[in-house]
């Protein structure tokens, strides 16, 4: 088989077919290989994806959840795809909704939902509405490369400003920097809050696990400058990855807490449908040193599985190593005063929240027919 290689900026080292292919496909390297060929294991002749972002006119731009394990039940992603290419991202599987890889499509391939704010606005504007915290970029990361020119994200923010409505970011991208404006007199309202991921401080790492996100010491003048604009904001110690992150854990949190951090959160790494083999994949490219040795561990933690999705146990794990993880990082947040923040979302206040005054008509994409005619007078 040919050997996977890792492209520079990209963080699955393959395109493999997602789930609901009925075609299976597979590269074989019979010594004639030629520069680019085929969409399979990335190897030293294949030309580096690059990305394509694509409009997409979306059809609803809430989804909602009753997950218990989730301090949630409202969110919004400006986005399909993610250009961070983050190797452990749970929601890679959801390419294959679109016919595309969960691997190099999911993070060069990414679709921008063009008419989010007017979509919202529509949402907020039903009679019926009941204005619940709203949680922007949890899929995807709504402050990824493509934001900066297509500036969705803040069309929503305005949105969200206009109706008074509570609201909570989550991101790794020093972009959030940009929508200060709009954040900071919200959250003097008690409207917004900010969470950043912050998975390691190495910035070796970081360039393979999160290959296109803000270097971690970025993110943490992120987690100042929101700070000292008056923004609470909490650091996302997620996922982590035994043996690759996991050491760094009270690290991670000291430098947050010195960065201005309120809160924390943890979970540990999840690896739902394509994201095992992907990671897999990832694993054994850049540490095959001690890739059995990771993988026992997630064992360890999933009772003897790869993965458990069970509400109760997929987020932080069961068993002996991940009480040990739970009490480190519950004793360091603690040592830190990290421990009195209660939750991102829950102490938003959805009492000021006004129905927008203007209500745009639904976009709709233009076909190829129509946009071929031609007027008659």
């Amino acid at each position: 088989m040919v050997q996977t290689v890792a492209f520079k900026g990209r963080g699955a080292v393959s395109n493999m077919q997602g789930r609901y292919e009925v075609n299976a496909r597979e590269r074989f390297d019979d010594g004639w290989s030629v520069p680019g060929a085929g969409a399979g294991a990335a190897s030293g002749n294949d030309a580096p994806p690059k990305t394509v972002v694509s409009e997409e006119f979306a059809k609803s731009i809430l989804t909602r959840n009753n997950s218990p394990d989730i301090p949630f039940g409202v969110s919004l992603n400006p986005y399909r795809g993610c250009e961070h290419g983050c190797i452990y991202c749970f929601a890679r599987p959801s390419h294959s909704y679109l016919g595309l890889s969960p691997g190099l499509d999911f993070e060069s391939r990414i679709f921008a939902k063009v008419n989010a704010a007017d979509l919202l606005r529509q949402e907020l504007a039903r009679p019926g509405y009941v204005p619940e915290n709203i949680a922007i970029g949890v899929n995807t990361d709504a402050y990824q490369p493509c934001e900066r020119d297509r500036r969705i994200t803040r069309e929503v923010l305005e949105v969200l400003k206009e109706c008074q409505h509570p609201y909570g970011l989550i991101t790794k991208s020093a972009l959030i920097e940009r929508d200060i404006d709009l954040i900071a007199p919200m959250a003097e309202k008690g409207l917004a809050c900010a969470a950043i991921t912050l998975t390691t401080l190495d910035g070796e790492i970081a360039r393979t696990l999160e290959p296109r996100a803000a270097a971690p010491s970025r993110r943490l003048r992120a987690i100042r400058t929101l700070t000292e604009a008056g923004i609470p904001v909490s650091v996302s110690v997620a996922p982590i990855i035994p043996f690759v992150t996991e050491p760094e854990i009270e690290r991670i949190l000291e430098a947050a807490k010195d960065a201005g951090a309120v809160g924390a959160h943890y979970t540990i790494l999840r690896m739902p449908w394509e994201v095992n083999p992907l990671f897999q994949q990832w694993l054994h490219t850049h540490f095959p040193d001690r890739a059995q040795r990771v993988m026992n561990r997630i064992k360890d933690i999933r009772g003897g599985k790869e993965y458990d999705s069970d509400f109760a146990k997929r987020m932080h794990g069961e068993g002996i190593w991940a009480d040990l993880i739970r009490q480190r990082f519950t004793k360091a947040i603690k040592r830190l005063g990290m421990d009195g923040y209660t939750g991102r979302f829950s102490q938003l206040d959805g009492s000021q929240f006004r129905r927008p005054l203007v209500v745009p008509k639904p976009a709709v994409k233009p076909t190829a027919a129509a946009a071929a005619q031609m007027d008659l007078f």
